[in-house]
């Protein structure tokens, strides 16, 4: 463990979500409209959106958007103009639980996968709201559902190189502007099953009272490239889903989280909350037969991704948020996979 000067804590967590409540029966049915006079087989993976459970979802743009082509052009603008709104509420949010402002912000990391922006989302954001012109800014693309986990863990390693600084971590994703009208594929429907938008930030910094960041790994497996990401295509970013998924994660999970335990001189009996990015119903039921967990024992991810769908990055600082909201001392466990196929760990210490 690094000196107590140096550890980066958690000071504060929020969320945001966009002003639009959808339905899953409601998405239901709208995939039934969209997908079923043009799929033969629709009505057999018509289930996954019952199956899902999901009851409700959040969306930037409203349900009927989603029944007609939109140019990946007009999407990605959607996306610019929503994620930075929704990147305002959730970091004034988490700052003045914090009872800080932006001014007093060294340093930004936002993470997204779900849109493109050059400048960046970070760059934007000092525009809009007028911040500081020596802002340190880190925009992280890529890391997909795993950037929630894996972008905590970069925003405490600055921190405890600059341990006199305060850097807001921020999340968003815009999944639902990823829907490509024209695509019939299976991992398109299960998309649409699952995939919300939602918004996340949480100050960190050395330099207050909060749960400490104190380690954190990550895991790659070999050969896995085409195991989740995006497919970049001519109407935009499809998303690629491998079966998969929940059979590398019931298997091989443990082998990742014991050894990362053991460099912390911990062990599962020792971690008082699993906090796991809920990417879907079977890979949550994976995560707890893994880790030997009773079925259905994550809750905070069960009942987020019962409200809010996955979010993709942002999804799991959801679950950090609902956890602290009556948090139990002791050791907690944030997980969460994103493409690579990469497993990200973040250990936190809850006084």
């Amino acid at each position: 463990m690094p000196d107590e000067k140096n550890i980066a804590k958690i000071i504060s967590v929020a969320t945001a979500v966009p002003k639009y409540k959808i339905s899953q029966d409601d998405v239901g049915k709208m995939a039934a409209r969209v997908f079923g006079a043009s799929m033969g087989d629709f009505s057999r993976l018509a289930p996954v959106y019952g199956n899902a459970a999901i009851e409700t979802r959040y969306s930037c743009v409203p349900l009927e958007w989603y029944e007609k082509p939109c140019p990946f052009s007009e999407r990605n603008r959607l996306y610019q103009e929503n994620a930075v709104n929704l990147l305002v509420e959730a970091g004034q949010k988490a700052l003045a639980r914090a009872n800080l402002t932006f001014d007093d912000i060294d340093g930004l990391v936002i993470v997204s996968s779900s849109g493109i922006a050059t400048p960046s989302l970070d760059a934007l954001l000092m525009e809009k709201l007028h911040l500081k012109r020596n802002m340190e800014r880190l925009p992280i693309f890529g890391l997909g559902c795993g950037g929630g986990v894996l972008g905590l863990a970069r925003t405490a390693q600055l921190a405890r190189g600059a341990p006199d600084k305060r850097y807001l971590y921020m999340v968003v994703e815009l999944c639902g502007l990823d829907f490509i009208f024209s695509d019939r594929t299976k991992s398109n429907i299960i998309a649409t099953a699952l995939f919300a938008d939602g918004a996340a930030a949480a100050v960190i910094s050395c330099n207050g009272v909060g749960p400490a960041i104190v380690g954190w790994s990550e895991h790659t497996w070999p050969n896995s490239l085409d195991v989740m990401g995006w497919d970049v295509t001519d109407d935009g970013l499809r998303v690629i889903f491998s079966q998969d998924i929940p059979t590398i994660v019931r298997n091989d999970l443990r082998g990742v989280v014991d050894k990362f335990l053991a460099s912390q001189k911990l062990e599962i009996k020792n971690i008082v909350e699993f906090l796991c990015h809920p990417g879907g119903a079977k890979v949550v039921d994976a995560i707890e037969a893994a880790l030997d967990l009773p079925a259905g024992s994550l809750l905070h991810a069960r009942d987020v991704l019962r409200d809010y769908g996955n979010m993709s990055a942002a999804t799991v600082m959801f679950v950090l948020e609902a956890a602290l909201h009556a948090p139990r001392t002791g050791n907690y466990l944030l997980t969460a996979f994103g493409p690579g196929f990469t497993a990200g760990l973040v250990l936190l210490q809850v006084p």
